[in-house]
This record gives structure tokens, C-alpha cells and sequence, in this order.
């Protein structure tokens, strides 16, 4: 497909590929496929999207980088379409799960997975003494008491037998395994499964996430062996802010990204990347503890600031210095696409835009895939597990696409 960039800042692309590129914006599919679920991250991007998007915008061996990856979706798709992928975030529970979703299998890591999983059952009887490490009791927060306990104690079961796994991988899969199977029972469940119920959820959820890595691992070997005869491995997963990326010495010898696809944080718009609500909404950083990650810090932390500061001022601050980042590290090839909703989109929308100028973006438009009279694409929220999707009618339950490139 060829993409053609006029002089008044316009993308032009043929009325099919506009078609697909609609039609992949405003799908509400529930997420699915390759190993996208692993895990139910907050505000997850739709992997039709993004997978449209970087089949329409980039060619195998291509890189594609998003700064704020989250669940990886982006980083998953890219690998799948045989391109080079840099996933970046500063919440450890994101790097986490984008690297669990991300690393290969061979037949021989399925094999021996699969034996350790068959194994699990009778180390997770709630007989059995309960080893806990001290380190990590403040991240049993509300998970502690005596309608979680049992729950809390099978976790600790099983990852007092995953860290006797031989390799890395493995541990990491397990833990992945886990968390997922851990979600399902704790986060905003108003009645909790029993231990055994959890047991049986956990040996079930992995086995279909070892029949999912297994396939997407032969995808990503096949679809790289297009362009690359030896089939590398050619992804990173960095734990860190994307402010100051442009010189992280782990990038300095990719080539200029054809593709920054990202999902950036909705301005004054509440949503917990870093928590689960367990008994009545209150907060627990289970996951981290599960996960073997350290967290980081309060909501604001993750979320470029404070949702009820002033003029979102720490925001858009956060958002000029990241952009900037991403300006150095971009070519004059690279296009940014974003999907993102406002709180309220009359001032925050202009003010956002200015700061992507400010660091060295221009926006252009897609000719012909406007559905309002500013001539963007917007959709509504669908199956998002955040305040915005519950009430539907508020400005943060639309995201708009966003298309830059350097001036």
C-alpha cells in the first residue's frame, strides 16, 4: 500500500485502506488472540486497531515502539507481523506482563512447563505449611483477613514452588499464569472463589496460555523468517520513563522507528494501573507481590500526575518532556498514532495538541475517515474496566486517533 503525505498535513490513502482503517478504529470486539489474554490490563488497546495500524503504516523488519506499553498489545502485534519491537513503561507490573506475553517457547520449555503444572496440585493444599516471605506483607493489604486467606495463602502456595523452576522463563510464565488466575478471584469479585475452585482456574487458565504461547511463538518464528533468515528474537521490554529514552544507551544501535503506536495516559481521567480492588473497593498491590515486582508509587505516579491538579499542569509537563524524548528518537519517516480520551476534551484537546508541537510534533489528518467535523476519528469506550465506561455519557468515554509526525 502506498501512503502518500500532502503539503497541508494530510495522510491520503486509498478508499479500501480508509475502509479498513474505520472499520479497525471502531471495532468493539472483545480483546482476544494471540497471548493478549494473559492478563486484563487496565484501558487496553484493541489488537485489531493495532494490528491494522501497523500493517497499513510499516513493512516486516520495521520498528515499532511504544512508550507506554501497558499490556503489550502493541508489542505483541508487531512481533506476530514479523516487525522489531521496543516496548517501554515505568510501572514494573506492565514491563512484567508485556515480557510474559512477548518471550518465545520451544517445544522443550512447553514440555517442561506443562510436567511442573501437572505436578502443582498437591503442593497447593492448604494443609501444607505456608512459607511467607516478610518482605512482601505490605502488599497483602486488605487481601489478609479471613474471607481472603485462603486465597492469599494458595497464591503463596504456588509461588513458593515456582521459584524452584529451573529457568527464568519459566518462572516468568508461572507467575504470569498466576496473576491472571489471581485477577479472576480477587480484583472487584463480590463472592471469592473457594481454594480448590482457585486451584482448578489456575491449572485451566494455564493450560490454555501454554497452548497460546506455543502458536504465537511459531507466528513470530515464521513471520521474522520473511525478512530475517535467522529468525532472531527481536524485542525489548524496558522498565523505565520514556522521558529521557533518546539516550538510553540499550537503543543506541536500533534504527529510527517507522511506527510509535501508543495509548498514552487520559488527562484527568481516573484509571488503576497499579492496584486491585478487593472487599468492597479497597485497594490492594497484590499483583506486584505475585509478579515479583517492586510498586511504585501512588496513582499519579502512572498516570503523568495528579487527575484533580490545577489545570492538569504536572501533566502536560510530563507530557512535553516524554514527547520530546520521543521527537529525538524519531526519524522523518516515523509516525506517532495515538488513542486517547479527555475528560474534557474542549480545552484538554487543544492544550495536548500545543504541547506535541511544543516538542517537535505536527499533526496530520487522515483524508476521508473523519466521523465529526474536526476531522478526526472518534469511538466510544467499549468493554474498558474504568469509571468512563460505566457512565457512558461522559467525554472520557470517547477516544480520538491521533496522527503526528516531526515538522
Amino acid at each position: 500500500m502506498t501512503i502518500k503525505y500532502s503539503s497541508n498535513n494530510t495522510i491520503i490513502l486509498d478508499d479500501y485502506s480508509v475502509k479498513l482503517l474505520v472499520q479497525a478504529t471502531l471495532n468493539t470486539s472483545t480483546v482476544n488472540g494471540h497471548t493478549h489474554n494473559f492478563y486484563r490490563y487496565p484501558a487496553r488497546f484493541s489488537p485489531i486497531f493495532v494490528r491494522q495500524i501497523i500493517s497499513q503504516f510499516s513493512k516486516p523488519g520495521d520498528l515499532i515502539i511504544d512508550p507506554f506499553v501497558g499490556g503489550g498489545t502493541t508489542i505483541v502485534e508487531a512481533r506476530a507481523l514479523g516487525r522489531r519491537a521496543v516496548g517501554v513503561d515505568i510501572n514494573s507490573l506492565a514491563t512484567f506482563i508485556s515480557k510474559a506475553k512477548t518471550t518465545l517457547f520451544t517445544k522443550k520449555d512447553t514440555s517442561e512447563i506443562s510436567k511442573w503444572f501437572n505436578q502443582l496440585p498437591n503442593n497447593m493444599n492448604l494443609h501444607k505449611h505456608v512459607d511467607i516471605n516478610i518482605e512482601w506483607l505490605n502488599y497483602f493489604r486488605n487481601i489478609d483477613c479471613k474471607k481472603t486467606w485462603p486465597l492469599r495463602n494458595s497464591i503463596q502456595l504456588a509461588i513458593n514452588q515456582i521459584i524452584k523452576l529451573q529457568t527464568n522463563k519459566q518462572q516468568t510464565f508461572a507467575r504470569c499464569a498466576l496473576l491472571k488466575t489471581a485477577q479472576w478471584a480477587l480484583d472487584s469479585q463480590k463472592k471469592l472463589p473457594t481454594a480448590s475452585e482457585f486451584r482448578s482456574k489456575y491449572l485451566l487458565d494455564a493450560e490454555i496460555m501454554i497452548a497460546a504461547i506455543s502458536n504465537y511463538s511459531a507466528n513470530v518464528r515464521k513471520a521474522d523468517k520473511g525478512w530475517d533468515a535467522n529468525g532472531l528474537h527481536r524485542v525489548k521490554v524496558l522498565n523505565r520513563s520514556t522521558v529521557g529514552i533518546d539516550t538510553d544507551q540499550r537503543l543506541f544501535n536500533i534504527h529510527k522507528p517507522r511506527l510509535i503506536l501508543t495509548s498514552p495516559p487520559y488527562p484527568g481521567v481516573h484509571v488503576l494501573y497499579h492496584r486491585w480492588q478487593v472487599n468492597g473497593r479497597r485497594e490492594t498491590s497484590a499483583p506486584y507481590w505475585i509478579a515479583n515486582k517492586l510498586d511504585g508509587s501512588g496513582a499519579s505516579y502512572y498516570t503523568f500526575g495528579d487527575r484533580k491538579a490545577e489545570n492538569l499542569a504536572d501533566y502536560y509537563t510530563n507530557t512535553y518532556k516524554t514527547f520530546k524524548s520521543l521527537a529525538n528518537l524519531s526519524g522523518k519517516r516515523t509516525l506517532l498514532v495515538q488513542m486517547i480520551a479527555f475528560s474534557k476534551p474542549s480545552w484538554q484537546l487543544p492544550l495536548y495538541l500545543d504541547t506535541l508541537s511544543d516538542a517537535g510534533f505536527k499533526e496530520y489528518k487522515v483524508k476521508d475517515i473523519a466521523n465529526r467535523k474536526d476531522g478526526r476519528l472518534w469511538r466510544k469506550v467499549p468493554n474498558r474496566k474504568w469509571h468512563a465506561n460505566l457512565k457512558g455519557k461522559l467525554s472520557s468515554s470517547k477516544e480520538v486517533v491521533l496522527f503526528h509526525k516531526l515538522k
